[in-house]
């Protein structure tokens, strides 16, 4: 078939065929066939994601031991603390607990208010253990005072002390009076089957 050959007309038709082709493969290129590459996109990026959690899962079962060992020692730990936390009569708990802690210490106390609570921690929302609060008061040197609050906080990681007033005692001696008067209170927590 010879172009020059041809008709007017024809050239014209043939011109409207190939036109009308190339605009039909067009529309089916932006719509069907984008529309299908957008969706393998989509797919694409679900497998990635599907591949990354199963990644996990794999790596969390090989690990299965080495957690299963961490989880029981952490346990383990949680149940040791929870032997040193408040049950039964929380006063007689606090006084011997007091009296066997403040041993190499020169702290006197004297004062051991009763306790209030069990009630809800109120420092962490939904924590799952209660608190008992008691006010204690006694006398000692600056420095004993700083040191047996610093090392009773780090001995007993489930007790606070807060609301600690310092004042001057008014002894007889010179000794009495550079001494201070201390009142703090304890907050402690305390054994969830106490409750």
């Amino acid at each position: 078939m010879n172009w020059r050959k041809l008709p007017k007309e024809k050239k014209l038709h043939l011109v409207l065929v190939a036109l009308g082709t190339v605009l039909v493969l067009g529309a089916l290129g932006f719509g069907l066939i984008r529309w299908q590459y957008q969706r393998l996109g989509q797919i694409a990026d679900r497998i990635e994601i599907a591949q990354k959690r199963l990644q996990q899962v794999q790596q969390s079962i090989a690990r299965a031991e080495e957690i299963e060992a961490e989880f029981n020692a952490r346990s383990r730990r949680i149940a040791e603390v929870e032997d040193g936390m408040a049950s039964g009569d929380v006063y007689s708990w606090a006084v011997s607990l007091l009296r066997r802690f403040k041993l190499p210490y020169r702290v006197d106390i004297p004062q051991i208010g009763q306790p209030v609570g069990p009630a809800d921690v109120n420092l962490l929302p939904k924590f799952p253990y209660k608190q008992v609060t008691l006010k204690i008061g006694g006398t000692a040197y600056y420095q004993d005072v700083g040191q047996f609050i610093a090392d009773f906080e780090n001995q007993f990681p489930y007790i606070r002390l807060i609301n600690l007033s310092l004042e001057p005692t008014t002894g007889p001696s010179a000794a009495d009076r550079e001494k201070l008067n201390f009142t703090l209170d304890i907050v402690a927590l305390v054994k969830p089957t106490a409750q």
